[in-house]
């Protein structure tokens, strides 16, 4: 089963309401990169991950602000390995747990975002994430995998009044779901608006769903279901 094909089969789980006729909403675009798309087919190639960029831009019609996050990673990071088949294996690192190939170097096409998206410094705010070689964090909220290092972005929403967050980007089982948690952590009301994501497999799909919707985040199916959980 294809993640997209998932969308007719959830339900999404409304949280109590927040007052929506004065709660302040902030769209959220995680590592919406070429690297993770078929694009880059040496890098970590998404399924249709090339397709999500018009759903990103209607989540931002729903919101006020918009938000964006880039991984940016060194090629000679001590985490990268050579091939595929020699990915997710433990590191032993204290900051970055798993192997990966190299992906979204700055200065090659990987690291540029959708052609359908805005330039980074047309978002109202943005993170680059995994600078460092020997970091590689997931969510878009800390540099680090122990949320001590903070990339500033909840603390931005924070100050601008945002008490919602509709989410979504690439990948869905990795990069997404820290994101989401981390924001419904930090107090946000969280909507993930599943057409903006792809997920590297079906059952990280299905796992991240699950661990989101137990955080008490809602995921919609459908722009018509976001529009209306948006509101709710």
């Amino acid at each position: 089963m294809k993640v997209h094909d998932m969308y007719f089969v959830l339900h999404a789980e409304e949280r109590p309401s927040m007052n929506s006729q004065t709660m302040k909403t902030a769209s959220f675009d995680v590592d919406a990169q070429k690297s993770f798309t078929p694009l880059c087919p040496d890098e970590l190639p998404v399924a249709e991950g090339d397709r999500i960029g018009g759903e990103l831009n209607f989540m931002a019609t729903l919101a006020s602000l918009r938000i964006g996050s880039k991984d940016a990673h060194s090629p000679q990071a001590p985490w990268v390995v050579t091939g595929h088949a020699q990915m997710l294996q433990p590191t032993g690192l204290e900051h970055a747990d798993l192997t990966w190939v190299s992906h979204c170097v700055p200065g090659t096409e990987g690291f540029t975002l959708l052609d359908e998206l805005p330039a980074p410094y047309d978002y109202d705010y943005f993170v680059w994430k995994g600078v460092e070689p020997d970091l590689h964090p997931y969510g878009a909220c800390y540099h680090d995998l122990h949320g001590k290092l903070s990339t500033g972005v909840i603390e931005y929403l924070k100050g601008q009044g945002v008490q919602q967050v509709i989410v979504g980007g690439l990948a869905l089982d990795f990069c997404v779901k820290t994101t989401a948690l981390q924001l419904a952590a930090a107090g946000f009301k969280v909507l993930i608006h599943l057409p903006a994501c792809r997920a590297i497999s079906a059952e990280g799909a299905t796992q991240a769903i699950a661990d989101m919707q137990q955080a008490g985040i809602t995921v919609a199916a459908t722009r018509e279901e976001t529009a209306r959980l948006a509101k709710a």
